[in-house]
């Protein structure tokens, strides 16, 4: 059976706003060298996928710039390959993600597929395609939508699908924009159906001037479909909030989190850098802390996540910290409980305290 992996961007929901300002959702950085995105892609490895194509929308320039050729996940051949489809801006009927996959139907009818994978691009799991493909198979559904129970932080926005399930394990009715509740079966907006069914979704959407393929392509037509879910059983955390995204990278300080993720099943892959090991000085002082290739730490480094490049000088201390690629923490300075995008430089003896909350300083700024 021939899959075409899909990564939908174009529907992202609008969460951690300060770190997307100047990226998509899938492209924000995550576990001191990964991309959220990069955990889609090495799924999509895993099951066999050799086409994968990227609906991606306005912020597209870090999603490209990220994958290149698609060679760190084997896509860079001559028959399938990534395919990256940024939105037609010209002559637009629709908003959403109808319009996007109109408007490379062409490019699904060549495809050699049979079927669809179609997942968003901000899911940090390992998921195992080739399972949920095999049900798919074997329950002869029409539609396979995969969901996982709540278990994140109690919220009050309705930010997530979550869906009505009969005791057979099909979807009776999806509530969209709901607030979660611990327990609730929340839909991951990852779908397996046949490609010749999706062609005819995406048209008839189309053509009734229908815009969003989960509300008006799997919802409105959920009776006359039969749609079986998939519970995914997995670590996943719940990402939307700043607070859920520290939450997330510490949890990647625990042996267990981290064994799970990079130790067993298969890799996790991401964009190759070949930067030099981590260099320690004779001063530096480093404790439960994740740091990755190329950082020079000379100060204090404590329950942290350090992504590539950073330096940490002389008596500088970080704890409680997530210090992104570039970052450079200047002789004498304190940070805690701070997140700082690409390119931060922390000033020799500033002080910087997150008192009350999490503080996040944005992509290049000099403090």
């Amino acid at each position: 059976m021939k899959v075409l992996g899909v990564i939908n961007l174009m529907n992202e929901k609008p969460f951690l706003k300060e770190l997307t300002e100047h990226r998509s959702l899938a492209s924000v950085p995550f576990a001191g060298r990964y991309r959220f995105i990069d955990f889609t892609m090495s799924n999509y490895m895993h099951a066999g996928i050799k086409q994968v194509a990227v609906f991606t929308n306005d912020k597209f320039r870090s999603v490209m710039d990220h994958l290149g050729s698609g060679k760190e996940w084997d896509l860079d051949r001559h028959n399938g390959g990534l395919f990256m489809l940024p939105a037609v801006q010209q002559d637009k009927k629709l908003n959403g993600d109808i319009q996007a996959f109109y408007d490379y139907l062409d490019m699904f009818r060549r495809s050699p597929a049979e079927v669809i994978v179609l997942s968003p691009g901000y899911h940090v799991g390992k998921i195992d395609y080739q399972d949920a493909l095999r049900q798919h198979e074997m329950s002869q559904a029409d539609i396979t939508l995969l969901y996982k129970h709540y278990d994140g932080d109690s919220i009050r926005e309705p930010i997530y699908h979550t869906c009505q399930l009969r005791e057979d394990g099909s979807i009776v009715d999806l509530d969209l924009f709901s607030v979660p509740h611990r327990g609730d079966p929340i839909c991951l907006e990852t779908y397996i159906l046949k490609k010749s069914l999706f062609i005819e979704m995406i048209e008839h959407c189309y053509q009734n001037n229908q815009q969003d393929f989960l509300k008006d392509g799997i919802k409105a037509n959920i009776e006359q479909l039969d749609v079986q879910g998939y519970s995914f059983q997995g670590h996943m955390p719940f990402i939307h909030s700043t607070e859920s995204y520290y939450a997330s990278n510490m949890a990647f300080l625990h042996p267990d989190i981290i064994r799970s993720y990079f130790y067993e099943q298969w890799d996790i892959y991401t964009k190759v850098k070949h930067e030099a090991p981590v260099k320690y000085s004779a001063a530096s002082n480093v404790s439960n802390s994740f740091i990755a290739n190329g950082c020079e730490i000379e100060g204090t480094v404590e329950n942290s996540v350090l992504f590539r490049g950073v330096t940490v000088k002389k008596g500088a201390i970080v704890r409680n910290s997530i210090i992104m690629q570039k970052g450079e923490i200047e002789e004498g300075a304190y940070i805690e409980n701070i997140i700082t995008d690409k390119h931060v430089k922390i000033s020799e003896k500033k002080a910087l305290v997150g008192e009350t909350g999490l503080k996040v300083i944005k992509k290049s700024e000099i403090v």
